[in-house]
Formats: C-alpha cells, structure tokens, sequence
C-alpha cells in the first residue's frame, strides 16, 4: 500500500465517521443510563444469597455492566471500534475518533458525596452517642464506596499527540477486584412482645475472620459486607465444658452485662462438640479438587495450596488415601487414589499442577465426586475438597443443577468442604453456599499458619462431624425481655416453623468445634428500650416466671433422617463463663468494623481493653493476634 492508498482510507474513514450531534448524543445518553438503571433494578431484586451462587457468565455481565454505568453509549459501530483499540498509521498518526471523545468530554462527572458534610449538617440534632453511631457508619459506607469508585476505574485517557485519546481497556485488569461476598444487613432489634421466636441455623465457618485479617495486614479496612460477625467470633477455640457420655456436644448459657450499654445484657449460648479419641476414627478418603486456572498463578494461591496439602498430609494414617483432581489449567484426573503412606508419589502430583487457562471447561466436581464414590467402603469417611481463588466455575453453569448435586452427594456421606485462596476475585459468596449445602465448612486460608489452624489443629473438626442439621431457636419471655436482637447469624435466619421440619438443611458440628451464637437483650424497664410499648396490647404471660427465654435445639445424628431436641430454660441468674469477655470483645470488634449504630460511643480502645482483660489461655496465640488487629484497625480507622 502506497502513500495514496493511505491518503484514500484516511479520507474515506473520515467520511463515515457521523458529525457530532448533540441532540442525539444526548438521547443515546439517557436511554442508556434508562436501560442500566432498569437492569441495575432487577439486578437488585434478584440479590446474591448463599443459597444462590451466580454462574461465571453472570460475574462477567455484572463487570461489564459496573463499567457501563459511568459511561456513555456508544451508538455506532464505528464508536465501539474505536474504543477497542487505537489504531496507529504507518506514518505515526493515529485515527482520530472524534465522536467518541467528544461524547465522553460532554457528560459531566458525578460529584462524589460527601460524607463530612453529610455528618456535619446533623451535627448538631445527634446525641454524642447518635453522633458516634453516625459517623462510624459515614466511615464504613466511605470506605466501600472508594473500594467500589477503584474497581470501576477501568478506563483511562491521556493525551497523545495534541489528541484526547481513548486507552483500549483491559477487560481483566489484574488490579480489578470482582470480590463477592455473602451478608446481609445487620439483624433488627425486635419486640419480644410481638416476635417473640428467633430461629437460625448454627455456623462455624471461619473465613470472614481471615478475610478481615488479610484486609487489615494489607493496610486497608475490610469491605463492610465482608465481616460476618459470628464467624470472627467463632474462629477462636473456647474452653466451654464437653459433654458427658455419649451427647455429641453440651449447651452452655451465660448471662451478662453488655459492655457497650450499661443498661442491656448478653445472652450467650455456647455449643461445645465432643472429640473423640483420634485413635478410633475410622479411614478418611480424601479427593483435592484443585482450581488450577491462569489467576491461581500467584505467591499465595496455588503454591500455598500446594504448602497448606503438604500440611494435611502429615495428619493422615497409612491407611487413608488421596485423590487429586484439578480443573482448568490442568483438568483431569492428576492423582488416582493413592494410599497416604505414598507421599513421594502425591507430593510429586502437587508439584506437577501449573496454574494456566481459564475456568471454564472441565466439569471437576462430578469427577471429583465419582472418584469419592469409587474410593467410598461401609465404615469409611469421604470428604472433597474443593480449592480455589474465585468463582469456582466446576463445570456446572446452572445453580439448581449444582445445589441438587452437592446436596444429593452430602445424602450420600461425601460431604464438601471449600478452601478460599488469594485476593482480588474472592467468590466469598458461592463458597458459602457450596459449603453449607454439602455439609462441609468455609475456610479461608491467606497465610501458611492459617492452613496450620484449619488442617492441622483442627483437621478433626473440619472432616468428622458429629452432628448434622443443628438448629437453634430461642423464645423470649416479654414480661422480663421487652427487646432482643441476634448478633450476627444474618444469613442464616430459618422461619419459626423450619425448626420442627427435618427436611430443612441447617449447619453441621464437627469433632471438638465450638460454636458461640450472642443476643443483646433490654429488660423490662429499662432506659434502653429504642421501641414504645403497645397501647391496647394484653400480657398474657405469667410474670412470676423468672426466665428471660427458653432454648430449644435440634440436631441428627449423622447419617440420621430424624432430629433430636434439648431444651433449657435461660434465667437471669446464669453465671457468664470465663469465655464470655473474649467472645464480647469480638462481638464488638467485628461490629466496629461493621459501623453498627448500636455501640452507642464505644471504642476501638474499648474493645481492645475488653480483649486483653479476657484472653485467659492462648495456646496458640490467636487471641493476641487479635488484639494486634484491632490495634491496627483502630489506626487505620483514624486515617479516614
């Protein structure tokens, strides 16, 4: 092509590029921003819930939509060409797209709110603790907004010979953070004389405490929606009393003062699982399910994957065997089952796993499960295990078929477990679900200690259960309880009547796990109360009853069809245990990184003192790492 030939696309190129119009860029504009805010509605209404984990196909429409929704619509294809590239002549210069750019410089940026002034203009009509509340809530609500204003920012312009370019974007951005994650908003306060029945399901999943951890030793607040609060709570072993002969495990109840409103008490029902003796436990067969995609390809991803099995592997007898099955990168089957005591050759299997490809394409979880089956035999423990950094795309697109699956082979006694890996595309909220519908635990693990933690202290716990579909449902007694609320547990409320049905799944105990669930109650006369009585309302309930609620449980045993019940009366005399600061302090802890409005004025110095006056015995020293991340959320706090 001679320099005429050049002269000639020039100038045709330039012929079909449409004049500007205002007018119509204008009507593009609105009709895009009509179309965004409708999807944007359904999106909403149609809100992730950890029994409902989103396909790879819809994150990538959800990113492609976060992108649009602060830009303008493109409306020609000479315009959509444009922004996938810039295209350079052999001379040097560039095609100018002048329609492009002069639709994005026409629309004006959104001003950022801001959240100062908001605090300071109802300033004055707060209380001091109103004023606290307020603003820890503008802080935390700050902080996720910024998180999500840099994730967006997918596009960039710069000036390039005397020309407002467009920068071709990159679709996956290593910087972009597509992290997903199952919560919801804070459990109401409630009126004991009106709703008087609180049921959820117990959880002792971990990850939420880990993931905080991660944030904050990476210099950043966590991501509000990130803190689960019993998680934190529940990620400490507690010295609560075991059970007695053959019961799985032991309720234990305490009542206290609350240590951020004189004028409340704590609630706490403790669950303390019994662990059997190790020497008795019947063989484990396990099956890694590896995600071995390109994005595994980081320091703490699948070679901490790699290091966290290796740990495992020191904890399995030589009767035990071991599958690995991977899926991406290198799909397929990488390990046949394979006795443990050969860990040269499963050593050499880990080490052969490379992180490449996409996510797509192989359907890991149904191989998996079909190795779990050939390796199952009467009197043995199968579990999968499924390691990942993301969306954890297992071959199956369609939710319900995924649900019925995993549900259908926790039926069978191959339970499953997730392990979350790295940040950045954390699916936090289909690890939840795919946990908690195959009977299994979430854990995240970011550091080698923690892999420690999770398959190695406390390896018993996450493979052996002993007691399956654990409910919890408290009634509060409204002549001695005007209000309650549930702290934590938002996403795993049941309805009043799933308590009695068997068929309804809830969580699962494992060998020696403890479980801590906390309700903050106001009594009867009480400043406290945020909520005035009904006029017309009758007390039909005897007063002479010294009970502030009655607790009832129930669980299977595992492998049972039918539950049992315990039940206990909760009085107001109640002793609290040794445990019950400890597990406030992180109560609060996580609730101040929620920006609760119910911690009136209450601090990080608070918190902090609260802990360390109740760390007790720390074997391990998970309570003074604690302490050190409050500390370290309290200075990062300070800087907002």
């Amino acid at each position: 092509m001679n320099d005429d030939d050049l002269d000639k696309l020039k100038a045709a190129m330039r012929a079909a590029t449409p004049a500007p119009d205002d007018a119509n860029k204008a009507a593009n504009l609105a009709l895009a921003r009509k179309n965004f805010d409708r999807i944007q509605g359904s999106a909403d209404a149609l809100r992730q819930t950890p029994d409902r984990p989103k396909s790879g196909l819809a994150r990538e429409l959800r990113m492609m939509l976060n992108v649009l929704s602060n830009r303008v619509a493109l409306a020609t294809t000479t315009a959509i060409v444009a922004v996938g590239a810039v295209m350079l002549l052999p001379n040097g210069d560039a095609l100018d797209p002048p329609t492009i750019s002069a639709s994005r410089e026409a629309v004006a940026p959104q001003p950022a709110l801001d959240y100062q002034a908001t605090a300071g203009a109802t300033e004055e009509a707060l209380s001091s603790a109103d004023r606290v509340s307020a603003e820890r809530r503008l802080r935390a609500l700050s902080r996720t907004t910024a998180s999500r204003d840099r994730e967006e920012s997918h596009y960039a312009t710069e000036e390039f010979l005397g020309k407002r370019q467009i920068v071709a974007p990159s679709w996956l951005p290593a910087e972009v953070n597509s992290e997903e994650f199952a919560n919801a908003d804070d459990n109401p306060v409630k009126v004991a004389a009106e709703d008087p029945v609180s049921t959820f399901s117990i959880d002792v999943d971990t990850a939420s405490y880990s993931v905080v951890r991660s944030s904050l030793l990476n210099g950043d607040l966590p991501p509000v929606e990130a803190v689960r609060v019993e998680e934190m709570i529940n990620y400490f072993p507690y010295a609560h009393p075991a059970p007695d002969g053959d019961a799985p495990f032991q309720p234990t109840v305490s009542v206290s003062p609350t240590p951020w409103n004189a004028d409340t008490k704590l609630v706490q029902i403790a669950i303390q699982g019994a662990l059997p003796e190790v020497e008795d436990r019947p063989p484990l067969n396990l099956v890694f399910l590896i995600d071995t995609s390109g994005s595994m390809d980081e320091a703490n991803k699948l070679p901490l994957l790699k290091q966290s099995f290796r740990l495992l592997l020191g904890q399995l007898r030589s009767e035990d065997e071991v599958a690995i099955v991977a899926y991406a990168g290198s799909a397929g089957q990488v390990l046949d089952p394979t006795p443990a005591r050969e860990r040269s050759t499963i050593h050499a299997a880990l080490d052969r796993l490379d992180a490449g490809g996409s996510t797509a394409g192989q359907a890991g979880l149904q191989q998996a499960y079909a190795t779990a089956q050939r390796m199952n035999k009467d009197g043995e423990v199968t579990r999968v295990i499924l390691a990942s950094d993301g969306d954890f795309n297992v071959g199956l697109s369609d939710p319900e078929r995924l649900k019925a699956l995993i549900e259908r082979q926790a039926e069978a006694g191959a339970y499953l477990s997730v392990l979350g890996f790295g940040r950045g595309n954390l699916d936090d909220a289909t690890m939840q679900a795919l946990a908690q519908n195959g009977n299994g635990t979430a854990a995240y693990i970011d550091t080698l200690g923690e892999a420690q933690k999770v398959l190695v202290d406390q390896l018993s716990g996450v493979l052996f259960p002993i007691a399956d579909d654990v409910k919890i449902q408290v009634e509060f007694n409204p002549s001695q309880v005007s209000e309650y609320r549930l702290i934590g547990y938002e996403t795993r409320a049941l309805r009043r009547e799933d308590f009695n049905n068997d068929a309804v799944d809830a969580g699962e105990i494992g060998a020696g796990h403890s479980v801590t669930a906390i309700y903050e109650v106001t009594p009867v006369g009480s400043p406290a109360r945020l909520t005035d009585p009904l006029r017309y309302q009758a007390d039909e309930v005897a007063s002479d009853l010294d009970e502030l609620g009655f607790l009832r449980l129930r669980y299977k045993t595992p492998g049972a069809a039918t539950s049992r019940l315990i039940e206990q009366p909760i009085t107001s005399d109640l002793a609290p245990s040794p445990e019950v600061g400890f597990a406030a302090a992180i109560a609060g802890f996580g609730q101040l990184l929620r920006g609760s409005n119910h911690l009136g004025d209450w601090s990080w110095d608070d918190a902090i003192a609260l802990a360390n006056a109740n760390r007790g015995d720390d074997l391990y020293g998970y309570r003074a790492e604690a302490v050190q991340l409050m500390r370290l959320a309290q200075s990062l706090d300070q800087q907002r």
